[in-house]
């Protein structure tokens, strides 16, 4: 059986909004989940960013400790937990989550903004948990242990805290269907689920959780909430892409991706690979966007300076929002929100930018057109009268695009970084890793 919930409902077009991580690492509390949301509300749910995601780390206390002696996942820790070995927030980070209200104080505030709440998960059940012999919770009142599910011989080489679900175990899908029945009940609306979509512990098999790819994609049709799914870290599996498309709404088709240049670069292959893949709920993911200010949780605890400005240039930022927006993957930016510079906060409200992403088209890397250092992308509007057209430099010297349309149906040519027209004749000239984004407008 296949597509356990419809991706054009939970997903039609690819999610836009924040992630913690790239700023925050594990380090993120309440108060800074809240500013980040309210300056979201207030600068950019217009422009379609609407996701406020939680990610890695939320339920352990010590997160502080661990920054402060350069550690960031804590060997085999233990982290706060309900009676049926599902986790729990940190208090002391999010101190509503209090006498068991978990996520929902949090997700009701940022459903208030008129946002939408999301959270980080590991795959699998906490190992502790399995070597205590917790309960977990039942759909009829068995009395069934942790360790009974668990696959001790499926971990993550990063992380620590969990152990793999063995799918084949009595009972395994009640408690994937337990967690997603509390993460229901708190509101949750979008769900990254780590270790999981490449398994790369094992080289051999890197799609090795497979079965419980399939056992949350159950949970979530069965806890009765919308909740969009995605998948990481990469990359993806090119071979499994017909696995990903029947029960994710997101995969990462990257590791994880920082802010140099050769990341950069290196993305306009896997988006070559993955183009045919993009739509009907269906989003290959390059990861978060990293901007502005960075890397304040990778900082020691006592450190006078935390973070980091993004490296890309300014010519490279655009070039990265370009291919992401053209290509269609999700859009989740890594930084801290309320530290967005004016020209920042500019690109990512640049609604004709934005407007490629939310085109029902297909994209393709089309053949390049001027020299082997350009590549193209194109992409059909769906009112048939115009088209994209993105020109992007990889060289390191200046590159001349020249467009004459005169000869055929189009009648102009837009700039749409530029907001500026050119008629049927231009000439752009694109610094080192810039890019141009245009639309043509045909005569019918």
């Amino acid at each position: 059986m296949e597509n356990y919930y419809n991706k054009n409902d939970v997903a039609p077009v690819p999610p836009m909004g924040w992630n913690s991580y790239d700023y925050y690492n594990t380090l993120v509390n309440e108060e800074q989940v809240r500013a980040n949301a309210e300056y979201m509300a207030k600068n950019l749910k217009d422009h379609g960013w609407e996701y406020v995601v939680i990610d890695i780390q939320w339920s352990d206390p010590d997160a502080g400790k661990r920054n402060a002696e350069g550690i960031q996942y804590i060997p085999f820790s233990r982290f706060n937990v309900d009676e049926y070995s599902r986790q729990i927030p940190a208090v002391n980070r999010f101190p509503s989550a209090a006498n068991g209200a978990g996520f929902k104080p949090l997700a009701d505030y940022i459903h208030s903004l008129g946002l939408k709440f999301g959270i980080h998960i590991m795959r699998g059940i906490p190992r502790f948990a399995a070597h205590d012999h917790m309960a977990i919770k039942t759909h009829d009142g068995s009395k069934v242990t942790a360790d009974m599910i668990a696959n001790p011989y499926s971990w993550c080489r990063w992380n620590p805290d969990m152990y793999g679900v063995d799918a084949s175990k009595p009972y395994a899908q009640d408690y994937y269907d337990s967690i997603f029945e509390l993460y229901a009940q708190w509101g949750v609306d979008y769900v990254k689920v780590d270790d999981i979509c490449n398994t790369n512990a094992y080289p051999a098999n890197p799609y090795s959780a497979e079965k419980e790819i399939e056992m949350i994609a159950h949970a979530i049709e069965n806890c009765g909430r919308k909740m969009v799914l995605s998948l990481s870290p990469g990359p993806a599996v090119i071979e499994k892409a017909h696995h990903y498309k029947n029960y994710a709404n997101m995969w990462r088709i990257t590791d994880d991706f920082w802010d140099d240049w050769k990341y950069l670069k290196a993305m306009f292959e896997r988006c070559e690979v993955w183009q045919t893949h993009v739509g009907e709920g269906n989003w290959p993911d390059c990861d978060m966007l990293p901007m502005n200010k960075l890397g304040y949780g990778w900082a020691p605890a006592e450190a006078e300076h935390k973070g980091w400005m993004c490296k890309f240039t300014k010519d490279e930022t655009k070039t990265m929002l370009t291919l992401w927006n053209i290509f269609r993957a999700p859009l989740m930016l890594g930084t801290d929100l309320p530290q967005l510079d004016d020209y920042n906060l500019s690109l990512i409200t640049n609604d004709e930018i934005i407007a490629m992403n939310k085109n029902p088209n297909q994209a393709y890397q089309s053949t390049p057109t001027c020299t082997e250092d350009i590549v193209s992308w194109v992409n059909e509007c769906a009112d048939g009268k115009s088209y994209y057209e993105c020109y992007f430099n990889l060289s390191e010297k200046e590159q001349t695009v020249q467009m004459n349309l005169e000869t055929g149906k189009a009648s102009n040519i837009r700039e749409l970084w530029e907001h500026k027209d050119y008629g049927k004749k231009a000439e752009f000239v694109i610094p080192p890793h810039g890019c141009v984004a245009l639309k043509v407008s045909i005569e019918l």
